[in-house]
């Protein structure tokens, strides 16, 4: 995508990290590789970011800029996408305006994708993140088995263990863990699952969260509700 609009990894703003994937940025340390920023878990948005300063003929040095035309077309398509005004603006770990928005709005914008027309631009974005889940959250991830496993759902993991889910039939969820820790995210989200009579096996999968001690499992977290 960088290529196609005359841009390079040198014009990504992310941060230099390593693949997200532990799998992966352990290979990647093996075979001598370094941080970059086109393996931060975030340049595929900054990459749309910059294709679409591209397309418009924006600047693209200062994409990351709150005023500039790129993120105030966010904004606007953040508070429609929630049906609730931005809160407030601060900054993600990856360099990029974060916009503040309610749970509930969350939800309702993942719900808006699952049921927008064919032919909208949500609706593109709905069907190819379910054509291609890994593009969303690599091939370990509870989100690419869910979107897998149980068609027409959407579903996205956010930094600070914040989860998003929609299904086909435009049910949709989000929540987030106060302490901003995953452990519990996945057994949480299984049992809203459960409780949405999503039956899959996947939901089990996603449920089981393990407390190790040494190389033995002495107990688990589980959703108490």
């Amino acid at each position: 995508m960088l290529a196609e609009h005359g841009l390079t990894a040198d014009d990504l703003q992310t941060p230099p990290d390593l693949p997200l994937d532990p799998v992966e940025a352990e290979s990647y340390l093996a075979a001598g590789q370094v941080r970059e920023r086109l393996t931060m878990n975030c340049s595929g948005k900054h990459t749309a970011m910059l294709a679409v300063c591209v397309r418009n003929g924006w600047d693209t040095a200062s994409y990351l800029d709150p005023a500039h035309p790129l993120q105030r077309l966010v904004h606007q398509v953040v508070e429609e996408a929630a049906g609730e005004p931005v809160a407030s603006v601060g900054t993600d770990g990856c360099g990029a305006p974060l916009m503040a928005i309610g749970l509930v709005g969350l939800a309702r914008a993942f719900r808006s994708f699952v049921l927008a027309a064919p032919g909208t631009a949500e609706r593109r974005v709905a069907d190819a993140m379910r054509a291609h889940p890994e593009y969303v959250a690599g091939t370990r991830r509870p989100d690419t088995w869910l979107m897998r496993e149980v068609p027409g759902t959407l579903s996205k993991m956010g930094a600070e263990a914040v989860q998003a889910v929609a299904l086909a039939d435009g049910r949709a969820l989000a929540f987030k863990i106060d302490d901003g820790a995953t452990r519990a995210l996945g057994p949480v989200l299984a049992r809203v699952l459960e409780l949405l009579g999503v039956d899959a096996p996947v939901v089990s999968r996603i449920g089981r969260a393990p407390l190790l001690g040494g190389s033995a499992e002495v107990g688990g977290v589980r959703a108490a509700f």
